[in-house]
Order: C-alpha cells, then sequence, then structure tokens
C-alpha cells in the first residue's frame, strides 16, 4: 500500500503535533508492506524536510504553498494533490488538513479549540473547521486521537460514528537526567523544590491561573519556585501581566524556549508538574511527565481526565483554589507522591507507541478498503 503523509508538523521547532508526526512517520517506516512518502505543505521550508525523515521514508520534494492550498481547498476540492503525491492508495492529514485527492485520506483531529473556543485561536487555526468539514462530506476518514475528540468530530463537524475512529496517542520513555543536568537547572532554575509548566505560552494553556495558584502555595512554601518552559504563542502578554503583578515573581522562572537536553533535565529536576489547560483534545504532556517520573497536577479538562485516568491530581477548570491545594498536596506529602508516581508509570505503561501505530495502520486500510 503506497501512503502519503503529512510531514509539515517537523518543520520548525519542535510542538506536539510535530512529535506526533514524527511518531508516525518513524512507526509506518517500519512497515514491511508500505511504500511511504512525505510531502510538506510548503513553498520555502520543502528543502528542510529531507534530513528530519527516519530511513525507508521518500521525501516529496515538490513546492506546495499552505497558504493559497488551504485558501482554494476551503470553497472546492481543487487542486487535487493525487499525480503530485505520486498517486498514493491513502494520504494522511497530520493535522487537521487532507489534500483533495481521489485516493483515500485520513485525518488526524487533535482538538477542536476552534470550534469550541475560538476566542482563543488564530487566524490560521480559524480555518480548520471549514476544511474539515469539506473532507468529511468528500468521504474523509477522520482520526481522533482520543474518544473525547472523537464525540466532539460527531457532534461539532457532524461526521459520521462509522468514520471516525479513536487512535489514543502514545507516549515515548523519557530521556534519562543528562550529565549536565544539575548544572543545567541551576541555571535556568536556580533552586532544588520546583514545579513545572512546559508547552507553547498560549491563552489555552492558562498559565495565567497558574501564576495565581502559585501565589497561594508561595505564601506557605518559602522554598519551592515556579518553572514556566516554552516559546510565546500568541495572547503571551497575559503571562507577561500576571507575572507582574505577582507577589512571588522573584520565584518565577520563565524561561522561554528549551532544547531537548534543558527538556530532559528539567522535567527529571521537577518536583511536581502543573497542566492547568482550560481544553485539550489529549493532553500529551502529563504523560511525558509520568514518564519522567513526576507526580502530575492537572484540570478536567476536555479529554484530559481520559488520558491521565486516576494517576494525576485533577482539578476543576479555573479553580485556582483548588489548584494551590492539590499542588501543595504533591509538595508536602511524600506518600502522595510517591502514590501518583507509581499511578504514573503504569499510565505510561498503556500508552505505547506502537499501539498507536498499529491501529492508525489498521485505519489505513480500512480506509482504503472503502
Amino acid at each position: 500500500m503506497r501512503l502519503a503523509v503529512d510531514a509539515t508538523p517537523l518543520l520548525g521547532r519542535p510542538t506536539g503535533v510535530g512529535a506526533f508526526a514524527r511518531a508516525v512517520l518513524d512507526g509506518v517506516a517500519g512497515c514491511d508492506d508500505l511504500e511511504v512518502t512525505a510531502f510538506a505543505l510548503t513553498w520555502r521550508g520543502r528543502h528542510a524536510l529531507a534530513p528530519l525523515l527516519p530511513p525507508g521514508v521518500e521525501h516529496l520534494d515538490r513546492a506546495l504553498p499552505a497558504r493559497p492550498l488551504r485558501a482554494a481547498w476551503r470553497r472546492s476540492d481543487v487542486p487535487r494533490l493525487d499525480g503530485a503525491l505520486g498517486r498514493p492508495d491513502v494520504i494522511h492529514g497530520t493535522n487537521f488538513v487532507v489534500p483533495p485527492a481521489r485516493a483515500a485520506r485520513v485525518v488526524t483531529v487533535h482538538d477542536l479549540t476552534c470550534i469550541r473556543f475560538p476566542e482563543l485561536c488564530t487566524a490560521d487555526t480559524l480555518e480548520y473547521p471549514a476544511l474539515l468539514r469539506r473532507a468529511i462530506a468528500a468521504g474523509a476518514w477522520v482520526h481522533a486521537v482520543s474518544g473525547f475528540v472523537a464525540e466532539e468530530c460527531v457532534s461539532l463537524l457532524g461526521a459520521s460514528e462509522e468514520r471516525v475512529v479513536a487512535v489514543p496517542n502514545g507516549v515515548a520513555p523519557a530521556p534519562p537526567d543528562p550529565a549536565q543536568g544539575p548544572t543545567i537547572r541551576a541555571r535556568l532554575v536556580g533552586g532544588d523544590r520546583y514545579v513545572l509548566a512546559l508547552g507553547t505560552v498560549e491563552p489555552r494553556k492558562d498559565l495565567p491561573g497558574l501564576v495565581a495558584a502559585f501565589e497561594l502555595v508561595a505564601d506557605a512554601d518559602p522554598d519551592v519556585r515556579l518553572v514556566l518552559a516554552g516559546p510565546d504563542g500568541w495572547g503571551a502578554e497575559a503571562l507577561t501581566a500576571a507575572l507582574r503583578r505577582a507577589r512571588h515573581r522573584d520565584r518565577v522562572r520563565r524561561i522561554g524556549w528549551v532544547d531537548a537536553t534543558e527538556r530532559a533535565a528539567l522535567l527529571r529536576g521537577a518536583t511536581a508538574f502543573a497542566y492547568p489547560s482550560v481544553y485539550e483534545g489529549f493532553g500529551l504532556p502529563p504523560l511525558e511527565a509520568m514518564s519522567a517520573g513526576v507526580p502530575v497536577v492537572t484540570t478536567a479538562a476536555g479529554a484530559i481526565p481520559e488520558t491521565v485516568g486516576d494517576a494525576a491530581l485533577v482539578v476543576p477548570v479555573g479553580d485556582r483554589e483548588a489548584l494551590a491545594r492539590a499542588l501543595t498536596q504533591v509538595l508536602e506529602d511524600d506518600t502522595v507522591r510517591r502514590d501518583l508516581v507509581v499511578r504514573g508509570g503504569a499510565r505510561v505503561a498503556s500508552h505505547p507507541w506502537a499501539t498507536t501505530i498499529d491501529g492508525l495502520v489498521a485505519l489505513y486500510r480500512r480506509a482504503a478498503d472503502g
């Protein structure tokens, strides 16, 4: 079977969707009966894709400019890309968009923030509903990253239940603490005990709410720090304002983007991991923290309860007092912390990427069979 995979998310700085696309390509590259080609919806960045691909995946070096193509695809099913993509049997759009084609199509939906919370989205993201509805109407299969998202695709996009398949994300084993881990933590954190939040700064992550909760924690705990690691996305000024108002801002480290080594060091050294999102279609960072042996405090937002199960302390969305109480419990109670670490390890073991790849390959075959 000939499979074309949209590898656009691999370009640029790593993101959660980029990690998903990487795992998909790594997985399907090992399938003997698949001929895999990767393409990117980009004009200038296409030449950067080849070195990022795993062995066994062909690189389609064609100029496929995203903006004009998406503008066209919102209104019609042309141009079709069968010929440009080597006439595959199945095309997998890994990030909300799948090109029109005569081939069978699978499109991954990571969440529906664009419909549920449009005020939290950029203009580009607000294009997704029209693109998804057109693809679904033309017969595309939907890969949902959680049961929660699968239900939303039916209720909010009008997709047929029979053509929406939930295949949860996997999580890779956390890398070990790097040899320079203590030096990295001394430079970035400046203390031994800290709560870590990791990810792009954007409204959906409610980092201002985490800062407010940390104020309550820090009032009673003079040693703990808060570390906010991740690049600024849109809406980052709300976090800047929250930090300017914070009484304990001297104990908050906003360190921006971190590389893979710094990320591993921060995860391995964290006392607790905070994930206070207002909406998630899956919620991979909590599993990544669990994989590193870090107890997790998160919210009951979207698919997060489905993802973390009983392996995290889960609080109501937007309840800063409850978030503060849960963080304090993890920071102060060794028994709670050890129990969460054990539960987290079991939870991670139930989400191997190999299971995700098996589910996706089964979906490709189902789509190809009509």
